[in-house]
């Protein structure tokens, strides 16, 4: 019997060293030593299927497709016990944390470990293949209380953007100056998705379709430890947790302790390796929508890992101290960071599991219900974005909620109804709401690295109170569409504009040839009232079109839109359909500019706009290409945020002020209207600043103090209360007031001779950071408005309405740039 005990022994431990052996090393695998050169990301996904297909201790899956259809996945590494009771271990995980009703406790740690956020900071999905090959070989250990989550590269575009421009052009052997080729990425650079968004600031705001597909597996985790693996400059060696201030004031203190503990695990392998690093500094935990802050803020171990390198570095550059930075060095302290966060999950998987508990287990917050009164299509948008998250809503009943009031910035009252929307911190992800909703965040220091507010009534543009009762509330029965039907008789179909689904309409009908006109005044038909802004759909407009009712009707009912069909042109009150003020819309050429000059960001937030928003065909153009000709074919130039001093040289800027004098429309947005600034026969011009003349004791600031100084004069993402012109058609579907999101303390004189649209009389910050200085130079300033050139026009955006695409209530201002502001020109 001993004897055959000892051969099953025998057995299992030669079946489970063979096991390991059949797992091939990345190297092994790929046929090239890892570091060596940068791996397609096709590459990386077969090495963790190998490493799947060869071990019991991972189940590698796919999420999702990125928009250029890569494959989205993440492996699930844990014991081989672990891994056949994995939906045990979530349901106990869930049950223990108080996220369902179960009676279950957890005693394993959850790690999810997110690389290559940032296509051209690639050497973290090369780590996360040598991570995972550990974990299967050399660390098994560690897998009996953990589960570790690797999502090896969250994107994959941007990444193979960057490894491909990369292996084009790099020099054999590699070259290390730093004005090599190999190191001067062109733009837009590998940094960003498809669409050119930043990932890594699109977790809150769910945007893009790599962040709506990776939140549906994360809410199926939730882990203790979440961390995300980036580069940064060549010359910083690497930083890893703690993180600088300021810090959320919902962070709990184990939070920020077990990241102390995390670093100096951290600490201990790279001083035995000689490795420099650095902590607490430049990366703070604020704003929610980083890969730290939003798992953070879901009662995770939130961290950013960052190792020198980024874009320039390629195989291996020569740093400022003299240094030889190579792939291979970036990847082995990703790789040991990764390895020492399983390490630290594994020592202390009971303690993560009980304050993980604790952090669900209520909320000292001031506000308890978050009450909204809006739009129907914005309420509807939010309640989106609420579950995508998985955080519950309800609806009130009638009555009055008492709390601070947003619109007014102190106390005040709601009227509810059974469409008022009700956001309650009675629930357990009742941390991440108040970060979400609260009015104002608490800042303990001005130095961030990011915007300083975001709440998302103002977002979304909602009238807003924040009581400190549980205000209760019941599910929304949502109300039946009634489906539009075609009548013969009618003269003309009218519908509201109010909302960016309206937007959605319009563009609809104008990309199906259908005509349409919108009203410049408010009038009545029908007994029914419409507001400035409200489309009109005719038939006298439509006369060649066969079926144009029916198919007017087909837009409307798959979009549901409402129709109010008429049978007279003749108003009840205000103007009639033949009105000079009753205007036809364009259907606008339109074309984005796009290039060198041109941040890369605000174009993909543009470009975005146009092909997932509102879908409408927009043109993007080359600076280089732009041309006389080039301009003849379009109606409206959009202009990104950028430095086109470069582009615009005097022909150059007199080719444009020309097409713009024949009927051409130009939307500057953010630094753009710099462009235009001062110059001649255009009358935008940049407001004095302090900075322009320094005093004597500002010129004397001591060195340590300057960058504290310097904040005086910025604004580092605020939302600023404005006055608003709504009888202007840029601001059709708005009221006198809008809430913008300021990313600067660049400011503009009101306009003498053109439309001040959206305006700063006396600045009102309701959130956010703006420095003492930069607050004073708002005063009488522009955020939005319009001058007429000629037949043409320019509309200058000083604020940016469509930041990161969740500033939702920002995006009607633009869409009525394009088709409702001096539409002057016609072409179908």
């Amino acid at each position: 019997m001993l004897k055959i005990r000892f051969f099953l022994s025998f057995l299992i431990v030669i079946t489970t060293t063979l096991s390991g052996q059949e797992v091939q090393s990345p190297s092994q695998f790929l046929g090239y030593e890892l570091g060596s050169q940068f791996s397609r990301h096709a590459d990386v996904v077969n090495y963790f299927e190998h490493v799947a297909e060869n071990s019991d201790l991972v189940n590698y899956q796919q999420y999702g497709l990125t928009n250029e259809r890569r494959p989205l996945t993440y492996a699930i590494v844990s014991s081989e016990e672990n891994i056949q009771n994995v939906e045990s271990i979530k349901q106990k995980h869930f049950a223990s944390a108080g996220l369902t009703d179960a009676n279950e406790t957890s005693e394993k740690a959850i790690v999810w470990l997110s690389y290559n956020v940032h296509g051209n900071e690639a050497s973290s999905t090369e780590a996360a293949m040598e991570t995972i090959y550990e974990l299967v070989t050399g660390k098994r250990e560690l897998l009996e209380n953990t589960v570790v989550i690797i999502d090896p590269c969250v994107n994959p575009d941007g990444r193979d953007r960057y490894a491909n421009w990369y292996n084009q052009v790099k020099a054999t052997p590699f070259n290390i100056s730093q004005f090599s080729a190999e190191h001067d990425e062109p733009w837009p650079g590998g940094r960003p998705n498809h669409y050119l968004f930043d990932l890594n600031r699109d977790w809150a705001w769910a945007t893009q379709v790599e962040t709506r597909q990776r939140l549906k597996i994360y809410n199926e985790w939730m882990p203790h430890i979440h961390v995300d693996f980036h580069e940064q400059d060549i010359n910083d060696p690497y930083y890893f947790a703690p993180a600088a201030e300021p810090f959320h004031e919902i962070i709990t203190d184990f939070q920020r302790d077990f990241q102390n503990r995390i670093g100096k695990n951290h600490a201990k392998y790279f001083d035995d390796n000689g490795w420099l690093y650095f902590t607490g500094e430049q990366f703070d935990l604020l704003y929610p929508s980083y890969g730290d802050t939003y798992p953070t803020y879901m009662g995770a171990i939130g961290m950013t890992y960052e190792q020198a390198g980024h874009g320039r570095a390629g195989l291996g550059v020569q740093t400022n101290e003299g240094y030889i930075l190579t792939l291979k060095d970036r990847i082995e302290h990703h790789f040991t960071t990764g390895i020492s966060t399983v390490e630290m999950a594994s020592e202390n998987a009971t303690e993560l599991v009980s304050e993980f508990t604790d952090f669900f287990s209520g909320s000292d917050s001031e506000f308890k219900t978050y009450a909204m009164n809006g739009e129907k299509d914005k309420i509807d948008a939010l309640t989106d974005l609420l579950e995508r998250h998985e955080i519950k809503y309800t609806f009130a009943n009638s009555g009055n909620i008492k709390g601070y009031s947003y619109q007014d910035s102190k106390s005040g009252n709601l009227e509810s109804s059974k469409e008022t929307l009700l956001v309650s911190g009675n629930q357990p992800k009742s941390k991440m709401i108040k970060v979400l909703f609260e009015p104002k965040a608490k800042l303990v220091d001005s130095l961030t690295y990011d915007i300083t507010a975001w709440s998302l009534p103002y977002a979304y543009g909602l009238e807003t109170v924040a009581s400190s009762k549980i205000v209760d509330g019941k599910p929304n029965n949502p109300e039946t569409f009634k489906q539009n039907t075609a009548n013969a008789k009618a003269t003309a179909f009218l519908s509201k504009w109010n909302s960016m689904e309206d937007a959605r309409f319009l563009a609809k009908l104008i990309k199906n040839d259908i005509k349409v006109r919108f009203s410049e005044k408010q009038f009545q038909n029908s007994g029914e009232d419409f507001n400035a802004g409200s489309l009109i759909i005719s038939k006298s407009d439509n006369s060649s079109i066969e079926n144009f009712q029916q198919k007017v009707v087909d837009i409307a009912n798959n979009m549901q839109r409402k129709l109010v069909a008429t049978n007279t042109g003749f108003s009840d009150k205000g103007p009639d359909f033949g009105s000079g003020t009753i205007k036809i819309i364009n259907k606008q050429k339109i074309g984005l500019l796009r290039g060198e000059q041109v941040s890369s960001l605000n174009f993909g937030e543009i470009w975005y706009f146009f092909e997932q928003d509102l879908k409408y065909p927009v043109i993007p153009l080359e600076t280089s290409n732009l041309s006389a000709s080039v301009l003849s074919e379009l109606n409206v130039l959009v202009m990104p945020s950028g430095n086109y001093s470069g582009f615009l040289d005097e022909n150059n800027f007199k080719m444009l002020e020309n097409w713009i004098r024949g009927g051409g429309k130009v939307i500057a947005i953010g630094n753009a209207v710099s462009a235009f600034a001062g110059k001649d026969n255009f009358g935008i011009k940049e407001k004095d600043s302090k900075k322009d003349s320094l005093k004597t004791a500002d010129k004397l600031v001591p060195y340590s103090q300057r960058e504290r100084e310097y904040v005086k004069n910025m604004i580092t993402g605020s939302i600023v209360k404005t006055s608003v012109d709504s009888s202007h058609p840029l601001a059709f579907g708005y009221d006198d007031t809008y809430f913008s999101l300021k990313l600067s303390g660049d400011s503009y004189e009101l306009l003498e001779s053109g439309y001040n649209v959206a305006y700063i009389q006396q600045p009102e910050i309701v959130s956010g950071f703006a420095g003492s200085e930069a607050q004073k130079n708002l005063e009488n300033s522009l955020i939005f408005g319009e001058e007429n050139i000629g037949r043409g026009s320019i509309i200058y955006m000083v604020d940016n309405p469509l930041f990161r695409a969740f500033w939702e209530n920002g995006k009607l201002f633009f869409t009525n740039a394009l088709f409702l502001t001096n539409n002057r020109g016609y072409d179908y």
